[in-house]
């Protein structure tokens, strides 16, 4: 509950926050659209557009197959099997590709697939000539399902696991099993979602920018956000990044739309309790393929994680700790997060405040539109992947060349974009929960306006704050796409000394600063996970 002047101090908050947002997401496109009257496409750059653009939804489209194709009968094998010991720790590994930074996994897949890696070492006993190759389409794929697997299989066990125990009686008593539990329990019970994640893992991948950049391989393996960091990079041709761009753009809108249609969630059955057993769970030879695909993902999963543990600590890492680059990296890094997670969580604790005022007067259509747009911003600013705004502000610093403080404003404000709908998903249900608790008390005592947010609300929702922030700063820690245009001599993050370290094929290097950056996200992202475990603040 608000007072009038609550109401009016939080629609202007969430406002300025818009204007905000629709300023740094404007100036850019504006920039890309003004260099872009200029340009014309030639036969010869047509052709290049429309191999990069089926490029990107190809690996995008094969990337999602993949990842659904082996994610859907792992789902099934953890919903048979919920008491077998380790499960929940199987669980907890899922979940650490979703925080691990993606040039960290990059090192830990070739060390495990790469020429000289265990998986190319074991076919090669086997008798195998040609050895598996981590560059290029099949490095990326690769790359791409590990990430998105473990997200596709935390998506879909829930349907299953929401299933009332009265379907599997019912099946019981009709003598289903195999096939026919299948097509008429199982896969009703998670189409639904196992549509929601093939539209997410597509998005993903699409604009997927450093394990492209890193397991492409070259020109034939490109997708459109690294064709645009190589056009301004390397080539620095502005015509043909902002025609990428603007395809960019346009493609991830469509790709929001049909996700839009897809993000439906799945309806929960009635039930009355009761047991789980189900009719096709049998002990003894009835576990092998059960235990064979729970194995196999556990295995898939947890090696390039172990592989870059082992590789980083055998590492001279007393060597790179004491070097000055290396904490100047680091400095720079947790300065850009931190600030960026500031940003971040002053813009969604506006945005929710806004959305919460504005969504009392419903059948008012100025407040219902600021209550839309409140809502749809944090999903506004994945419309333009990093490498596309980091594009425009590019153009517009002349390629940052010799500056140093706006392009680290440029790379917070990107990063704190980024981290938004990840923020405003851990504040709303916190802010929502705060004033069904307190409002009305609140009101009461004469407790309002700023003496109401400094001594009530803010207090209340400081855990809310605190997970919100360190995920931001974890988020903005391991990224790799708002630096990979600004990266100099004068602006260094840890992503992008490692990149640089990898790049120049020092790979014990690489690996001994894989594991620090690991182990620094991780420990953000865990600190994180008990904060909102603990205060109830995380949607699960």
């Amino acid at each position: 509950m608000l007072t009038r002047g609550e109401h009016r101090a939080s629609r202007a908050a969430g406002l300025a926050a818009l204007m905000a947002i629709g300023l740094a997401l404007a100036v850019p496109i504006a920039v890309l659209l003004t260099h872009g009257e200029s340009t014309g496409v030639t036969s010869n750059q047509g052709d290049y557009l429309i191999r990069i653009t089926r490029f990107t939804l190809m690996q995008a489209g094969l990337s999602t197959l993949l990842s659904l194709v082996f994610a859907v009968p792992l789902a099934r094998a953890l919903a048979r099997r919920p008491d077998f010991a380790g499960r929940r720790w199987l669980i907890k590994l899922f979940a650490v590709p979703l925080g691990l930074p993606p040039l960290v996994a990059a090192l830990g897949l070739i060390e495990v697939w790469g020429r000289n890696g265990v998986a190319n070492k074991g076919l090669g006993l086997m008798g195998a000539e040609t050895p598996f190759s981590i560059y290029g389409l099949s490095g990326i794929l690769l790359a791409h399902v590990f990430f998105n697997l473990p997200l596709a299989v935390r998506l879909i066990l829930p349907a299953l696991e929401r299933l009332p125990p009265e379907y599997w009686k019912t099946a019981a008593n009709l003598g289903m099993s195999g096939l026919s539990l299948f097509r008429r329990v199982e896969w009703p019970a998670m189409r639904r979602s196992a549509a929601s994640a093939a539209g997410l893992v597509f998005m993903l991948c699409a604009t997927s920018f450093t394990l492209v950049l890193v397991l492409g391989g070259g020109p034939a393996a490109t997708t459109l956000e690294v064709a645009i960091y190589q056009a301004l990079r390397f080539d620095f041709d502005p015509g043909r990044a902002v025609l990428l761009s603007l395809i960019q753009i346009s493609m991830t809108l469509i790709v929001m739309l049909v996700l839009k249609f897809l993000g439906t969630p799945a309806e929960e059955g009635e039930t009355k309790g009761g047991g789980t057993n189900r009719p096709d769970v049998q002990g003894g030879l009835h576990l092998l393929p059960d235990a064979v695909l729970i194995g196999l993902g556990g295995l898939f999963v947890g090696a390039p994680m172990a592989a870059v543990v082992v590789s980083g600590l055998s590492a001279d890492l007393s060597r790179l700790l004491t070097d000055a680059l290396f904490w100047r990296a680091a400095g720079t890094s947790l300065s850009i997060g931190i600030s960026a997670a500031a940003l971040s969580v002053l813009l969604a604790a506006c945005l929710v405040r806004a959305r919460y005022s504005a969504g009392h007067r419903p059948r008012s259509v100025p407040l219902g539109l600021l209550a839309g747009l409140s809502g749809a911003a944090g999903s506004l600013t994945l419309l333009v992947p990093p490498v596309v705004l980091g594009a425009g502000w590019f153009l517009l610093l002349g390629g940052g060349a010799g500056q140093l403080l706006a392009p680290l404003m440029v790379i917070v404000l990107i990063n704190a974009l980024m981290a938004l709908p990840f923020v405003m998903r851990v504040l709303e249900p916190a802010h929502q929960n705060t004033l069904e608790r307190n409002g009305r008390l609140a009101v009461s005592l004469g407790v309002v306006g700023r003496h109401r947010l400094s001594q009530i609300d803010i207090p209340a929702m400081l855990p809310a704050f605190a997970t919100g922030f360190v995920f931001a700063v974890a988020l903005s820690l391991g990224d790799l796409g708002a630096i990979a245009l600004f990266g100099s001599d004068r602006i260094v993050t840890l992503p992008w000394l490692l990149y640089q370290k990898l790049g120049s094929y020092r790979t014990a290097d690489a690996a001994g600063l894989a594991l620090l950056l690991g182990a620094i996200t991780m420990a953000l992202m865990i600190v994180a996970e008990k904060l909102g475990t603990r205060n109830g603040s995380v949607d699960r």
